[in-house]
C-alpha cells in the first residue's frame, strides 16, 4: 500500500483518539517470571507459532495523522512490548493489529500488518476470522458480569461462531481458565457469575475467554493498570506461562513491567506537530540497558514522559 489513507469504515461512534493511553503507571511489584518449560512450545500446542509484522503502516482519525510509517517485527511466541508517552499512538497501533481501528468513525490507515505474511487488510480478509486469530485483552476488565465464569469462557467460541460438542466445550473451558492461570481458584465454583471474582481474577477470565478461541496472537492493552500490585504479578505470571505458546503484544506504561515481561520491546514517541513513531525497537536488554537513541535512555530512565 501507499502511505495514503484508505477508505475509513465508519461502523460506530466510539471515541477518535486514544482513550487507553490515558491511564498513569500500574503499580510496580518485584517479580522474577520463572523459565518457559520445555512443553510450552509450539509441538505442544500441535502446530507452528505465527510472527507478526507491519510495514510502514500510518493511521488517521479525519485528518488527524497519528501514526507516520511504523515497522515493526513481532517475534513468534516472544512478548513484545510497547512503551512511550500518552498520546503516542501505542493502543491505536495494538488496535489496528486485529482490525479494531477501522470500528472508529474517520479512522483511516495505509501500510502492511502481516500474520505470517499475509495482509491481514486485504481484500476479501474477514474481520471476524482476523479478531479469531489475533485477540485483544482490554485495559480493564470486561467479563459479563451476570454470566457464569464458565459460560464467560465459551462465550469466545460462541462470538467466534465455532461450534464445539458438550465434551469438547468442557474440555476447552478448563485448558483456557488453566493457561490463564486462573482455574485452581475457581474450579469448585465455575457457575458462579464472572461479576464475582476479583479484578485480577476477572482479567484472567478476560485472558481465558480470548484464550479459549486458540488465537495465534494475544494483544494486551496495558491489562494491569487498573489492578493491585498482586493481582499484577499474578497476570504478570500468566504471561510468562504464555509466551512460547502464543505471540504476545503489550502496551504498558510501566517500564519495570516491560523489563520483566518482554523480550523485545519498541519505544514509540510523538510530539504537538508530529504523529507518533518508533524512536528505537529491539531487544528488551538493549533497549533499557545500552539504548542507541538519547531519547529512549532518557525515557526509560525516566526523565520524560
Amino acid at each position: 500500500m501507499t502511505d495514503a489513507p484508505m477508505t475509513d469504515v465508519p461502523m460506530t461512534d466510539a471515541p477518535q483518539f486514544d482513550a487507553y493511553d490515558q491511564a498513569g503507571p500500574a503499580a510496580e511489584t518485584t517479580l522474577t517470571l520463572p523459565p518457559v518449560p520445555a512443553a510450552a512450545s509450539a509441538a505442544a500446542d500441535g502446530g507452528p507459532l505465527a510472527g507478526l509484522e507491519t510495514r510502514d503502516v500510518s493511521a488517521w482519525f479525519g485528518s488527524h495523522k497519528v501514526l507516520e510509517r511504523v515497522s515493526l517485527a513481532m517475534p513468534a511466541g516472544e512478548v513484545t512490548a510497547l512503551i512511550g508517552p500518552s498520546g503516542c499512538g501505542k493502543s491505536t497501533y495494538l488496535r489496528i493489529l486485529n482490525r479494531m481501528h477501522e470500528m472508529v468513525r474517520g479512522a483511516a490507515l495505509a501500510g502492511e500488518v502481516l500474520l505470517d505474511g499475509d495482509d491481514v487488510y486485504r481484500p476479501g480478509r474477514r474481520p471476524a476470522e482476523v479478531r479469531r486469530r489475533i485477540g485483544m485483552v482490554f485495559q480493564r476488565p470486561n467479563p459479563f458480569p451476570a454470566m457464569s465464569i464458565k459460560d464467560n469462557v465459551a462465550s469466545g467460541l460462541k462470538l467466534a461462531g465455532i461450534k464445539v460438542s458438550k465434551e469438547e466445550r468442557e474440555h476447552l473451558v478448563e485448558t483456557s481458565l488453566r493457561r490463564a492461570g486462573l482455574w485452581d481458584e475457581v474450579a469448585t465454583r465455575l457457575h458462579t457469575p464472572g461479576g464475582s471474582l476479583s479484578g485480577g481474577q476477572q482479567q484472567r477470565l478476560c485472558i481465558a475467554r480470548s484464550l479459549a478461541v486458540s488465537p495465534d496472537i494475544l494483544l494486551m492493552d496495558e491489562p494491569c493498570s487498573a489492578l493491585d500490585p498482586t493481582s499484577t504479578r499474578r497476570v504478570e505470571e500468566t504471561i510468562a506461562e504464555l509466551r512460547g505458546r502464543l505471540t504476545i503484544v503489550i502496551v504498558t506504561h510501566n517500564m519495570q513491567q516491560a523489563q520483566r515481561v518482554s523480550q523485545s520491546c519498541a519505544f514509540f514517541l510523538a510530539t504537538h506537530d508530529t504523529p507518533g513513531r518508533i524512536v528505537e525497537a529491539g531487544p528488551t536488554g538493549q533497549l533499557f540497558g545500552n539504548p542507541r537513541d538519547q531519547r529512549t535512555s532518557d525515557y526509560v530512565n525516566g526523565r520524560f514522559g
